[in-house]
């Protein structure tokens, strides 16, 4: 079993509570309109197998307090996301957080595969001309699942409006000097860092929309 895989980071500390272990899917069929995350859209040339995956995040997962995993749209490969997901339960007792464009309902019968598997579901499109005053989302209706015990008990705390804390982003490195930030960045926080570093004579590529 592979799965397209975009990156993987650790520690994530914008994606949910504590030092977390972030692993982005790549591909997406949703697409939504305004969606910073835009480079993960397409299909993407790196495949790895669910083991190798796993023997890559072993080290990580003994640090972690918990795992994130996003995209592109995770649910877009369901038979590697569930066999991932196995693999980390079954690996590791820490919470796990998924994020999907998809909503609630229309997951119901990958979520009833995955009982038990998935902590916290992130569900529902990102709207570019809704809101943004909730933890943890990028749009105000997107919502935030609770499906297990473990769930309640380590995400419950964020039901909640925007919190000055919430207001971070994690910067990642690549061996090409590509950077990457994750987390929820509040809605054109990159178009105005992209302005602000051209102006200084930077070269600046982002996945951002201007809309």
């Amino acid at each position: 079993m592979e799965l397209s895989l975009s990156r993987v980071h650790f520690p994530v500390t914008t994606l949910g509570p504590g030092r977390r272990l972030g692993i982005w899917f790549q591909g997406c069929s949703i697409r939504c309109p305004g969606c910073i995350s835009a480079d993960t859209w397409g299909p993407g040339q790196r495949r790895v197998s669910i083991a190798q995956l796993l023997a890559q995040l072993a080290p990580w997962l003994a640090e972690a307090d918990g795992i994130t995993v996003s995209g592109g749209e995770p649910f877009d490969q369901f038979p590697a996301l569930l066999a991932l997901l196995q693999g980390l339960r079954h690996s590791s007792p820490l919470d796990i957080l998924v994020y999907s464009g998809y909503s609630l309902e229309y997951l119901q019968p990958q979520l009833r595969q995955a009982e038990g598997l998935i902590d916290a579901l992130i569900s529902d499109p990102f709207e570019a001309h809704s809101e943004q005053t909730l933890a943890l989302r990028g749009s105000d209706n997107q919502r935030l699942n609770l499906l297990t015990a473990l769930g309640h008990e380590r995400l419950a705390c964020y039901e909640r409006p925007l919190q000055t804390a919430d207001k971070a982003l994690d910067l990642m490195f690549d061996e090409n000097g590509s950077v990457w930030m994750a987390g929820i960045p509040l809605r054109d926080d990159l178009l105005r860092l992209h302005d602000l570093l051209s102006a200084q004579g930077h070269k600046v590529r982002t996945s951002a929309h201007r809309h």
